[in-house]
């Protein structure tokens, strides 16, 4: 049932503040990578190594702080952590819409990177206590859509932006809508600030933060650096390290910054666990299909973000069916089913050249995106389902880290295999026009390199419709 704020909101108005400050943390994601070329230039730095940290500043400190927001969120509330994730969020993008140097870009990054993170954490938790129980798949279905819009007008709107503007105002446009949402949040949601009881555990935050911190930043820089380098066989040693010693320092206290008692939930860690593998197999269509479009098929950046659109867009429409599908018929052969079509669409997606077509590109997207978003709503109504009420804030911010976990092994995983099957070279060679008479078997190295990454992420999809179907009878929490 919807209790405080959003009960007094309505769950309408709960869905459209959610909406507003997912969307602008969503477009910031995928908005900023087509401008990187252009920020580039303008601090005249080349287009690698330290330019790449506006990109992974944000992705580093919103995945260190995801869980301890979540658990902010049980103790004080969680009208009063999404305020602070709007503040902060829309002032950081002010901020790095104004930044004089490059350094400072990426500091301000990182501190609107934070925001995000609060915004990200508490968004399923709020939906969930706006909607009632039958209809929960529903509002994530919802939500589904404003993530998947937010990611395929992306690329599209900052190469609008930077083309007829400049690069500043890819930040400067999610002012005005943050200003929004937050005189929206003030003026609808009336829930208070709470203190439930228990004290705050920085230990276990500072822990989680720079063990979730130093593994990010490993994964992220595996393929710029070298999966040998010293430096970051030494980053993901300290953040494993880390997190595997977390459990230990959280039973020493009597209220840990993470609620364990969730992990001895069947359905919770099958949920969790699931989510991960969807991601990790998933998030690289993402990240190798502008590859595959951009140097194997030669098409222009512009004409490549326009095919990549059918697989949020297909998303968007099937998340909320699949959503309320959930909530009539359960969630569990709807998960498994949705993942089981997404695995046999990577299979598919395999099997590109550089002859397909491009109604074979695009019908191989819209049937993965369809398995995906089948799978997505129901999952994730089943995790926050088997959180009792008190910790809601906490399952969300493992939702939201199983995502930036599996993304970041996602990119990490598949550029290895690419680059170590040599279609990262033979890419590179194409996009250079310097295959010459070689073509044939430059182009031959590429899709083989291609075929196999995604074979192997169709394998860790198969998995995860396992996790799916382990997770038992559901009993919903109180």
């Amino acid at each position: 049932m919807p209790d405080d704020g959003e009960e007094h909101a309505g769950k309408w108005a709960t869905l459209a503040i959610v909406g507003v400050g997912v969307f602008m943390a969503t477009l910031d994601s995928s908005i900023v990578n087509i401008s990187l070329p252009a920020i580039a230039r303008y601090f005249g730095v080349p287009l690698n190594g330290q330019v790449e940290w506006v990109i992974i500043a944000y992705l580093v400190a919103t995945a260190a702080i995801l869980l301890t927001a979540g658990r902010l969120a049980d103790m004080i509330g969680r009208k009063a952590v999404w305020t602070a994730g709007l503040i902060i969020f829309t002032s950081g993008s002010a901020l790095c819409g104004a930044a004089p140097t490059l350094g400072l870009l990426i500091a301000f990054r990182a501190f609107q990177g934070l925001g995000g993170a609060l915004l990200m954490s508490v968004s399923p938790a709020m939906l969930t206590h706006g909607f009632p129980e039958h209809e929960r798949g529903r509002a994530l279905g919802l939500n589904a859509v404003i993530v998947a819009l937010g990611v395929s007008v992306g690329p599209t709107l900052g190469g609008l932006i930077t083309g007829y503007l400049s690069w500043r105002w890819i930040f400067y446009v999610n002012v005005p809508i943050g200003i929004c949402g937050l005189i929206a949040t003030l003026r609808v949601l009336t829930e208070k600030l709470r203190r439930n009881p228990g004290r705050f555990d920085p230990l276990g935050a500072l822990v989680l933060a720079i063990g979730l911190a130093s593994l990010t930043a490993g994964l992220s820089f595996g393929q710029e650096i070298g999966w040998t380098s010293p430096l970051l066989i030494a980053s993901i040693v300290v953040g494993v390290g880390l997190l595997a010693l977390l459990p230990f320092v959280e039973m020493r206290v009597s209220n840990p910054i993470i609620v364990l008692s969730l992990l001895h939930n069947r359905v919770f860690v099958s949920a969790i666990v699931s989510s991960i593998l969807s991601f990790l197999a998933l998030f690289a269509v993402s990240f190798m299909l502008p590859f595959y479009l951009e140097q194997l098929r030669n098409f222009p950046t512009e004409m490549a973000g326009v095919l990549l659109t059918p697989l949020p867009l297909t998303i968007a429409v099937i998340a909320p069916i699949s959503g309320s599908l959930a909530d009539r018929f359960g969630t569990r052969w709807l998960a498994a089913g949705g993942l089981a079509i997404a695995c046999l669409g990577l299979v598919f997606i395999s099997q590109l050249n550089a002859h397909s077509s491009l109604w074979d590109i695009i019908w191989r997207l819209m049937f993965t995106g369809a398995g995906q978003a089948i799978f997505q709503s129901p999952n994730n109504s089943a995790l926050m389902g088997a959180a009792p009420r008190q910790h809601q804030g906490s399952a969300a911010g493992f939702l939201a880290t199983a995502r930036v976990t599996g993304q970041s092994l996602s990119v990490a995983l598949a550029g290895a295999i690419f680059a170590g099957l040599g279609g990262a070279t033979a890419g590179l060679v194409l996009q250079l026009n310097r295959a010459g008479p070689h073509l044939s078997a430059v182009q031959h190295t590429f899709s083989y390199s291609f075929q196999v990454t995604f074979l192997v992420c169709a394998v860790i999809a198969f998995i995860g419709v396992f996790t799916s179907l382990v997770r038992g009878k559901e009993e919903r929490a109180k």
